[in-house]
């Protein structure tokens, strides 16, 4: 009989990923199945995000409802970011904890769940040419690692601590990972990285060399994939051959997510980000020229402990500007590890919740200025999700949700629409 494996993943795509390959490690060669039940289940794991404070003070809490829920007999594992850096802190905490592994150990599950008190939490392990297993595509879609780790040093950020220094995958196993997904069902991939526009800096192999640009134009060659998207890419690797080709490349989906974090030069300095409001705006204005109707995301922190209120006013003067299609909106949060931590703030609690709820009601606004605007336009949509009986959601190319009314299963079928009606976060349409 099949062992049961209940998942529960928290954070970010890369997290969503990692899962997925926890998934596949064990399915296949463990022979656990998957299972919603948490009560049935032999295996239980958290995968644990660590960039922001409220998750990881809600670990602790959420595995003692799990231990009470579990039967006896049944193991927990603790992975991710949050594991990889309290480590051995977890089991000390929460005994009844079989094994920590952390975010870039994500190929040793197998010897995990073997080994009681098991702690692996090498953020210098090198997984870029290890080989996951798959079980399928279970979608249209995939997500694609290109590189772990990242190479920046942003004040405000634990990630580096969690995941380790950047290497890129090798581009060979990235092509043949995408080529097996198409020859299934899949028709769109994602592409994974802490900044994906810095592919190709550093590879496990020294004499390797590609760039991000080189890897897309190679990715779009594999003829049965449809759509290419990425994330996220960094301002400070935006050049204008990365722009071209985000622009000229069919096969690219015309949406794109640059996270601004702040509109202040000086706070971009003390965050370590590396460009300037400047450039950060001059990146947007060139994608919007060279692709009108493509969209764009962002994420922004407000509240950092150097941020004025001019410095805040000059993120409204960004957000104003560029008037994003979506944003991520966060009020600052002191992690471990990191330079930001030790700053003293001069800005009040209060007031970083005020500036926050600022930058909503703007998004907002401008979100209710746009939308109306798409209603009888035309757009491609792959559709992925079955909603209700006759209710099919999808994606448009420039990242808009789009729900239909079809009699017909159009699940995987990229179809033409036309907007009918409109909502804050998605469209209405009829199939043409």
């Amino acid at each position: 009989m099949s062992k049961r494996l209940y998942i529960e993943t928290l954070g970010c795509a890369m997290n969503e990923k990692d899962s997925e390959n926890i998934i596949a490690e064990l399915t296949t060669k463990e022979h656990y199945e998957t299972t919603d039940n948490i009560k049935n289940a032999d295996l239980i794991i958290i995968n644990t995000c660590s960039v922001r404070e409220k998750p990881v003070s809600k670990l602790f809490s959420q595995l003692g409802v799990i231990n009470k829920q579990k039967k006896s007999t049944a193991q927990i594992g603790v992975c991710g970011c949050t594991a990889s850096h309290l480590g051995a802190d977890i089991i000390k905490a929460a005994p009844y904890v079989d094994f920590v592994l952390g975010a870039r150990n994500v190929s040793k599950i197998t010897k995990a769940i073997y080994q009681k008190g098991f702690v692996d939490t090498d953020i210098s392990y090198d997984e870029t040419t290890y080989m996951f297993d798959d079980i399928g595509a279970n979608s249209y879609k995939k997500k694609i690692n290109i590189s772990i780790g990242c190479d920046k040093s942003c004040t405000y950020c634990i990630v580096p601590n969690t995941r380790g220094t950047e290497i890129s995958i090798p581009k060979e196993l990235i092509l043949d990972e995408i080529s097996k997904a198409v020859d299934s069902k899949v028709v769109e991939v994602l592409l994974l990285g802490q900044n994906v526009n810095n592919y190709g800096k550093t590879f496990s192999n020294k004499l390797i060399k590609s760039s991000f640009v080189e890897l897309l134009r190679d990715i779009s060659k594999i003829p049965k994939l449809k759509r290419i998207r990425f994330a996220s890419p960094h301002p400070l690797h935006m050049d204008d051959e990365f722009i071209k080709e985000f622009a000229t490349n069919d096969k690219i989906c015309k949406n794109i997510h640059i996270p601004l974090q702040s509109g202040s030069t000086k706070v971009l300095k003390d965050m370590r980000r590396g460009y300037s409001k400047e450039w950060f705006v001059d990146r947007c204005a060139s994608i919007k020229k060279a692709v009108p109707h493509s969209r764009i995301s962002t994420d922004i922190i407000v509240g950092f402990p150097t941020e004025t209120q001019e410095d805040f006013a000059e993120t409204i003067d960004v957000i104003n500007r560029v008037k994003f299609d979506q944003i991520f909106n966060f009020k600052y949060s002191p992690r471990p590890n990191t330079v930001a931590k030790d700053m003293p703030s001069i800005v009040p609690d209060g007031v970083a919740s005020s500036r926050l709820e600022q930058v909503i009601a703007l998004h907002k606004a401008h979100l209710d200025e746009k939308m109306p605007q798409n209603v009888g336009k035309e757009l491609e949509v792959l559709f992925e999700q079955q909603k209700e009986k006759n209710i099919y959601v999808g994606f448009s190319d420039n990242g808009y949700q789009i729900q239909v009314k079809s009699d017909k299963n159009i699940l995987g079928n990229i179809s033409k629409v036309r907007i009918t009606n409109f909502h804050r976060t998605y469209l209405e349409a009829n199939i043409k």
